[in-house]
């Protein structure tokens, strides 16, 4: 299922206020050739009662350049006047700038023709359930673009009970990956040549109050891309052209502020023609208890991972993805993967005991300061729609699986028993 919030308007005021500054919108030319064409979609709608500012919430958001032509300098502004204080506070994320009381801003960076970015704005609850007041978001490029209606959206927050808030994130399958759930500082990465295996960076993080007791996801990798490496116990199979692997974990217990992953290798066939591979998607659920021994190690989710993203909100459990390839030279007869040390899924014994959790480095506060992070992670354009029927098509299956992924789990400070 997928949510999208376009109010047919958005006030005046507020549509005056998002485009100044970092939103300025170039004039477009008479005669419009190749420009980009930014389009703002919400994805996040809820917030649990009780997560606190150390594991704010990002808030996601995806920003799509649906133009023939890059959007050069595309930046994010954010007007917190309207939230609810008594319900629900703010983090600034790192690097970004406070530009009023009003309103804060954070740089993307350039964005191709064809890709989009998503984005995390970091929330955490200060209060009851209720209505948490509006988060209005805007995007804005310097470069010219022949419609600036869809930049600006109005998303009405709502503080649920406490409880857990699974959100999925899937780093775009390339060479020189740095499996570590963030997808951020990797100043190497490129195409993957046909034939060569490389690891696949994700995760499910909780993004909730309350301890997610037992995760089922489901990877289905882009046609032309098959699995190496899955975690013991998944059932493989092919879903419209694609492979796709279910897994559960039945054992896994997923603290608030923590993530899980599990080691996944995957390999770009010999015959692919295609440089980008659309598109990979990644769902994730959480059982109703968890049973036995978990199959994965936890681990800490620290600043990075929570500028990645970072069941109360089910609309953020899902995300897609794609892969790039490198057409240049031929297939490789030996696929050794990514030529790097960083930890892949296989090798990882399964641990013999309950999973240790780490302590999550320290969030940031309220009301405007911290060090939230702005979570953002890069995406191909894709059709998400289809993701709604493979899910169904795997519905029989779900019930057959046990549920597995690396936990990537944060131990925050114990719960107040009046949450």
């Amino acid at each position: 299922m997928t949510f999208t919030y376009r109010p047919p308007l958005a006030r005046a005021g507020a549509v005056a206020l998002l485009a100044v500054g970092a939103l300025t919108a170039v004039g477009t030319p008479a005669q419009a050739a190749d420009l980009p064409d930014l389009v703002l979609a919400p994805i996040s709608t809820s917030l649990a009662k009780g997560v606190e500012a150390a594991q704010a919430k990002p808030f996601k958001f995806t920003v799509t350049n649906v133009g023939t032509a890059e959007a050069k300098d595309v930046s994010v502004r954010v007007k917190v006047d309207e939230l609810n204080a008594k319900r629900v506070g703010y983090v600034l994320p790192d690097g970004c700038r406070v530009v009023s009381s009003q309103f804060y801003d954070c740089r993307l960076g350039d964005l191709p023709a064809g890709t989009s970015e998503d984005f995390g704005i970091p929330l955490f609850s200060t209060g009851g359930k209720g209505d948490g007041g509006v988060l209005t978001v805007g995007v804005g490029t310097v470069s010219p673009q022949p419609n600036t209606a869809d930049e600006i959206v109005e998303v009405p927050v709502q503080v649920t009970r406490p409880g857990y808030d699974l959100a999925a994130w899937v780093q775009d399958i390339q060479d020189n990956v740095v499996v570590d759930g963030a997808g951020q500082d990797e100043p190497d990465l490129k195409p993957v040549r046909r034939g060569v295996t490389v690891p696949l960076d994700w995760a499910v993080y909780n993004d909730g109050s309350r301890p997610a007791t037992g995760v089922f996801y489901g990877l289905t990798l882009p046609a032309g891309v098959s699995f190496v490496d899955l975690p013991e116990g998944c059932l493989q199979q092919e879903i419209l052209g694609k492979a796709q692997a279910l897994c559960e974990d039945d054992g896994a217990v997923v603290q608030p502020g923590q993530y899980y992953t599990a080691g996944v290798t995957v390999r770009v066939g010999d015959d692919v023609t295609e440089p980008v591979l659309h598109e990979g998607d990644l769902f994730a659920y959480g059982l109703d208890g968890a049973e036995g021994a978990p199959e994965e190690a936890p681990r800490a989710a620290g600043a990075a991972q929570r500028r990645t993203f970072a069941e109360v909100d089910e609309l953020d459990n899902h995300t897609i993805f794609e892969a790039f390839v490198d057409l240049s030279a031929g297939s490789t007869p030996d696929p050794t993967g990514t030529p790097q040390p960083t930890p892949t899924g296989t090798g990882t014994p399964a641990p013999t005991g309950q999973p240790s959790a780490t302590a999550s480095p320290g969030g940031g506060s309220g009301g405007g300061a911290g060090d939230g992070g702005l979570p953002v992670t890069g995406v191909q354009v894709g059709l998400i729609g289809g993701v709604g029927a493979a899910v169904l098509l795997a519905g029989g299956a779900l019930l057959l699986l046990s549920r597995r992924r690396k936990v990537v789990l944060v131990t925050p400070t114990d719960e107040r028993a009046g949450d």
